[in-house]
């Protein structure tokens, strides 16, 4: 489905290699209230970076309303964007 680890990456992937640039990062999940299921509930989201050089991946569950959830969701982007980029400018 739409929502998973492998759809992230390929989302990123695909971005990075459609636009040249030199990473990408996507975000899918289950913001909510609807669209769940047992096996993907609300909240859960899928975050990707993809590099030149590494491809990073996480998987949370959030549990707020719709907006917290996407908030939470491009905060874990972005947060995973900092983190490679500490260890990309490391001495």
């Amino acid at each position: 489905g739409a929502v998973s680890a492998e759809t992230a990456q390929e989302m990123a992937q695909r971005a990075r290699r459609l636009f040249n640039t030199d990473l990408a990062l996507s975000v899918t999940g289950i913001a909510g209230p609807g669209g769940a299921t047992p096996e993907k509930p609300i909240g859960l989201t899928h975050v990707h970076l993809s590099a030149r050089d590494a491809e990073w991946g996480e998987r949370h569950i959030w549990q707020g309303t719709r907006e917290e959830n996407k908030a939470r969701s491009a905060e874990a982007a972005l947060d995973l964007l900092r983190r490679y980029l500490e260890r990309a400018l490391a001495p």
